[in-house]
């Protein structure tokens, strides 16, 4: 399983947690090519850390463009759901 598809469940899974908002954050900073603190990636567990970090490595590669777009799309809700007081 990639790690697009393995970060799409864990945010399916944990839609409100702290490590949710940062891995919204990530996939939409890669999308939009923003700024992103790195320091935020610290605040992830280990195995989360890690998944970041292959999610960095496959979002440059063309293949997984369907997969991208679903993980985007989940990111999207996820931080239009996100209330205003914690952005």
């Amino acid at each position: 399983m990639t790690a697009i598809k393995k970060i799409r469940k864990y945010l399916a899974a944990n839609p409100t947690g702290a490590s949710s908002r940062i891995l919204v954050r990530f996939v939409l900073a890669l999308e939009t090519e923003e700024s992103f603190l790195l320091a935020d990636l610290y605040r992830l567990d280990y195995d989360v850390f890690k998944l970041a970090l292959e999610l960095l490595d496959e979002w440059r590669l063309d293949r997984y463009y369907t997969a991208k777009g679903q993980l985007l799309d989940m990111a999207l809700h996820l931080s239009e759901a996100e209330p205003a007081a914690s952005k």
